[in-house]
């Protein structure tokens, strides 16, 4: 492995660690020293990587993508186009939940960020048992979807409303 593919991963490994890398577990995980590992950091901080060096290990620090919870409804055959309408504008489908008469509010992860992701969650749901949460609230739900800024949410919502599956409020039955 070339520095430069160590240091690629290297920034992979410390962007995906929710919670600080040390030096030393890098230097073992790639087979190298301590003294590498810091020049690969140092290498990566000059290319403009936010690193933060702590006691504990090394963290990438982000800035928080912007957030927003949108309203939508469809039926169950329109999932695949709500969620390639979301990741073609630009967006990451968070989440999934609904907010039950009885149970409250009832959430699960998705994290779907690109047609291949959203290829898999569409199998997932055709090969299983369980049908989609939406389902229990009339096909009411919300997503959480992060963009990279609110130009890309602002698109979102625009290409939701244009399917005509975004939810205004005075629409809401449930």
């Amino acid at each position: 492995m070339s520095a430069g593919e160590r240091a690629e991963a290297i920034l992979e490994r410390i962007s995906k660690s929710s919670s600080p890398v040390s030096g030393g577990m890098l230097s073992r995980e790639f087979g190298v020293s301590r003294q590498i590992i810091v020049k690969d950091i140092a290498a990566l901080k000059a290319q403009g990587n936010d690193i933060i060096a702590t006691t504990k290990g090394y963290i990438l620090h982000r800035i928080p993508m912007p957030e927003r919870v949108f309203k939508v409804v469809h039926r169950d055959d329109e999932i695949q186009q709500e969620l390639q309408t979301i990741v073609d504008a630009g967006g990451i489908v968070k989440d999934v939940f609904v907010w039950h008469k009885i149970y409250g509010k009832i959430e699960a992860e998705l994290d779907i960020r690109t047609r291949r992701d959203v290829t898999e969650y569409i199998n997932t749901l055709q090969n299983g048992r369980s049908s989609p949460l939406k389902n229990v609230t009339n096909e009411y739900h919300y997503h959480t979807i992060a963009a990279e800024n609110d130009t890309v949410l602002d698109k979102v919502r625009s290409e939701l409303d244009r399917i005509g599956f975004l939810v205004k409020d005075e629409e809401s039955i449930v």
